[in-house]
């Protein structure tokens, strides 16, 4: 849980779960694992319990304590759509999204089934807040079906989080997407993403006209390959949040 965050896409971090399992190779050399299993067994440390899942009900007001609008990457170091997390701890983190909407939210899963069906559940009859945003990770062509569910999940603003790319994408379908983001794999055992496979993604989100966002390269250290796609850093953000940035300006005039 973060104020800032060094995440390049977004302001801030918050955990009301931390931990989580494996379940594609997407996950083999997960950040979060890493570093939550360095706490272990320390007693009073917020990973005491290393990278077990656990829910944190002292943690839902955290947003409502930040009174600066920021984006909040929700659940960080989880998801908060794995199968153990409770129900009604899901809804009560959506009600506190719902209430502090001066931030902007950005939900990422892996579990987009799970998603997919919570949502349609919740905003049965209209869609998510466009505050709240809903994302599914997709690491090569595999993780395909990840976007369809996404696709069909009743929220405003869509995106994807191509990280770590390990594989060609092909030319998926970007209808209804809102945004795009690739990065490599970083830590000790990355494994290499190849330029083509970026290359592709990117041509293909200026022929759909979808946002582009193009973190790292990753190596070593998230720094280690920098963030320049043939020279050029790519920092596109969806079109949402610019008009929400100019309606703020226009109230504050």
């Amino acid at each position: 849980m973060g104020a800032k965050s060094s995440i390049e896409w977004t302001d801030a971090t918050w955990n009301p779960v931390t931990g989580c399992t494996k379940i594609t190779r997407g996950c083999d050399h997960c950040y979060a694992e890493r570093f939550a299993e360095r706490w272990r067994g320390i007693s009073g440390h917020p990973y005491e319990q290393g990278f077990d899942l656990r829910q944190w009900p002292t943690r839902l007001d955290q947003p409502a304590r930040w009174r600066k609008p920021r984006m909040i990457f929700v659940n960080s170091m989880s998801d908060l759509f794995h199968k153990s997390v409770e129900r009604e701890f899901i809804d009560c983190v959506f009600e506190t999204m719902e209430t502090v909407d001066r931030h902007v939210y950005q939900v990422l899963t892996k579990r987009s089934s799970l998603m997919r069906r919570y949502l349609r559940n919740r905003y049965a009859d209209s869609a998510a807040p466009d505050h709240i945003w809903c994302g599914v990770s997709v690491e090569d062509r595999s993780a395909i079906s990840r976007i369809e569910h996404l696709q069909k999940t009743p929220v405003a603003v869509r995106f994807l989080s191509i990280e770590p790319l390990l594989g060609p994408i092909g030319n998926i379908d970007l209808e209804g997407i809102s945004w795009v983001i690739v990065g490599g794999e970083s830590g000790p055992q990355a494994r290499p993403m190849h330029l083509e496979w970026v290359k592709d993604i990117r041509d293909l989100c200026a022929r759909t006209d979808v946002p582009f966002f193009f973190k790292q390269w990753g190596g070593q250290t998230s720094k280690t390959g920098g963030r320049k796609l043939e020279g050029i850093e790519h920092n596109e953000m969806p079109r949402y949040l610019t008009e929400r940035n100019d309606h703020a300006l226009q109230l504050a005039s």
